[in-house]
């Protein structure tokens, strides 16, 4: 009988190391031995018998839940929205395991160390946002707290960068949330939809293998209001929650945190300012005026935008018929953050035709960037 609990401990240890080992490598492999699919089979197989618990809640606002353990989340704003103020705060709770700023975070024993990774400033700024983070959370600055380390990853290349995060989640035990302050630095392409694939596989086996909790930044589109590139299309759609931070529009000081999509309730929309500290702090006085904006029509995109999404395009195929066209420019549109209707679509067709910056030829339509020298009138830049 024990000989029997010892071997089932056994093989769950090297059935776990097993799953750990391969959740990177997956990405860079088209072929996979009998023994990895049996693994991954075993992995994913869902029975009625099993007693599933529910994952733990660890962050909220109010009594909206933002994150629990399997899943991650996001941030996202246009620059200089005070993203990384807001995610020092978030931080600071859980340190601390309290409310810090307008969240209150309640990591379970055993899970209530914090992995920080910034993948865009420079060493002294990353030092500038443990700083702010040790003084949110009152800790001291003469000495260095076990449940927080953090890491700059600037220099590396994407594909070390997740190996380099990877590992961390290998050597470190006990960790509970994790982010990743640049999602778009863990791909070479943001508007790739292989990539983009793979960074979401790797975010949902980390959340998994790990049970844990990742936050990740990312910025708007500068146009709109939409999550940049094709990763921006596929966070809003398995993200748990995705918080938008923006700066009021009557007062440039103060930035407003509101849910852009969540799967729990939604919070209100709350509100902070600097202070003399350079700490974020509540806006008690603030009020929420809710005004929903049209959104932009394709033609009123700057030119180098359209250069871009075109571009890829016609360097992979050229659509032989005008319907072929319509779904191929539709789709790349939407994987670059601009979803429309199918006449948005066709009233950017006809402009760009009327141009000759799409032209139909004898075997398909063709696309002429040096036209886009002519811009687009403002006449014809319809909102």
């Amino acid at each position: 009988m024990e000989q029997n609990k010892k071997n089932k401990k056994e093989q769950e240890i090297q059935q776990n190391q097993l799953d750990q080992s391969l959740e990177v490598s997956m990405l860079n492999k088209d072929c996979f031995s009998d023994e990895e699919l049996e693994s991954y089979l075993n992995k994913g197989e869902i029975k009625a018998t099993e007693k599933v618990t529910v994952p733990p809640q660890i962050l909220f606002v109010g009594d909206c839940t933002i994150a629990t353990f399997g899943n991650f989340s996001a941030s996202t704003g246009k620059a200089k929205s005070k993203k990384t103020f807001n995610i020092s705060a978030m931080v600071a709770a859980a340190v601390v395991n309290g409310v810090v700023l307008n969240y209150r975070a309640s990591l379970p024993e055993g899970k209530r160390n914090i992995l920080y990774f910034d993948t865009e400033q420079s060493k002294y700024h990353c030092h500038t946002v443990l700083e702010r983070i040790y003084k949110l959370s009152g800790l001291s600055l003469s000495e260095d707290d076990p449940r927080l380390m953090f890491w700059g990853l600037r220099e590396y290349t994407p594909k070390l960068r997740i190996a380099v995060i990877d590992y961390a989640l290998r050597k470190y035990d006990g960790v509970g949330l994790v982010i990743i302050d640049g999602l778009r630095d863990l791909m070479y392409d943001i508007n790739n939809g292989k990539e983009a694939t793979d960074v979401m596989t790797v975010l949902m086996a980390w959340t998994s293998v790990y049970d844990l909790h990742i936050h990740t930044v990312l910025h708007l589109n500068k146009n709109d209001n939409n999550p940049r590139g094709h990763i921006g299309t596929e966070l809003e759609n398995k993200a748990e929650t995705v918080l938008i931070i923006s700066k009021n529009t009557q007062d440039n000081s103060i930035s407003e945190v509101r849910p852009m999509h969540m799967r729990d309730k939604e919070f209100s929309t709350f509100a902070f300012h600097i202070d003399d500290n350079k700490l974020p702090v509540l806006d008690s006085h603030y009020s929420v005026t809710v005004v929903k904006n049209r959104e932009k029509s394709l033609v009123s995109l700057d030119n180098d935008v359209h250069k871009e999404i075109l571009g890829k395009i016609f360097e992979e195929q050229s659509p032989a018929k005008y319907n072929e066209l319509v779904d191929v420019v539709s789709q790349a549109y939407e994987a670059a953050g601009y979803k429309r209707g199918t006449n948005g679509i066709k009233n950017l067709l006809k402009l760009l035709s009327s141009k000759g910056i799409i032209e139909k030829g004898e075997t398909g339509y063709v696309y002429k960037a040096e036209r886009f020298e002519n811009p687009i009138p403002d006449s014809e830049k319809q909102v």
